[in-house]
């Protein structure tokens, strides 16, 4: 068994969840997965209960619902720390993320972080696929985030990270209240508020190229409303550890 669990929710997936699967377990380093299904239609869920046969270190939860990515994740993360995992990974599944920087995460939070950025924007911009709106919008998403929220990382909205067991454990996750692309910066910001060391590690995003993008204009309220919410919240709130 791996210490080292990677998280990939999914929804409607099915051109690219074998691939990824069979990616990851031909990784040099050992990471096992655990998918979270949302009810795909597509077949997805179905195409992981066969790879199951395959592969011992996958595993699968599926949902009734497309519920949102943040409960997704949550949901992955208890499921995580019940089985008592040391490096929880949350990755796409539609290789946005390249499975091969796994392990610079990995490495990342082995060596002093408590949580590691796969960033797209620590080293200038590094997205590969995207039309320039999206990247600006994307890149002053992170800028507005750091000037309402006054943490110093470049890649707020990322979404490829490690997570050391102990900042899953302390967090609280009933009061994560973001499902969509907010969740992803209140989990950052979250965890620096608790004091733990969060590094970005410079990756290339790279655009799905099969299948459907689930980012809408909701998503993008969400999160644009959301932070400044988050931060007036946090001026109430508790952080330590104790």
């Amino acid at each position: 068994m791996s210490d080292s669990i990677v998280i990939i929710p999914t929804y409607n997936e099915k051109e690219n969840i074998e691939k990824i699967i069979r990616k990851v377990f031909n990784l040099n380093f050992t990471f096992e997965i655990l998918i979270i299904d949302d009810g795909s239609p597509d077949g997805t869920a179905d195409i992981v209960k066969k790879l199951q046969l395959e592969f011992s270190g996958l595993h699968l939860e599926q949902r009734t619902g497309k519920m949102g990515l943040g409960t997704a994740y949550i949901h992955g993360f208890k499921w995580a720390l019940k089985n008592s995992y040391q490096y929880i990974f949350e990755m796409d599944a539609d290789f946005s993320h390249n499975p091969e920087d796994l392990y610079k995460l990995y490495m990342a939070c082995s060596n002093g972080a408590d949580v590691a950025i796969g960033s797209r924007y620590v080293t200038g911009v590094n997205v590969v696929n995207w039309p320039m709106s999206r990247v600006l919008m994307s890149y002053f998403a992170s800028m507005y985030v750091r000037f309402i929220t006054r943490i110093d990382i470049r890649d707020a909205t990322a979404g490829f990270k490690c997570y050391r067991r102990i900042v899953l454990e302390t967090i609280p996750m009933d009061k994560i209240k973001f499902v969509g692309y907010a969740f992803q910066i209140e989990m950052k910001f979250t965890a620096i508020k608790y004091g733990f060391k969060v590094v970005e590690v410079p990756i290339i995003f790279t655009d799905r190229t099969e299948g459907v993008s689930k980012m809408s204009t909701k998503i993008f309220r969400e999160a644009f409303l959301g932070v400044i919410q988050m931060k007036i919240t946090s001026w109430f709130r508790n952080y330590d550890r104790n």
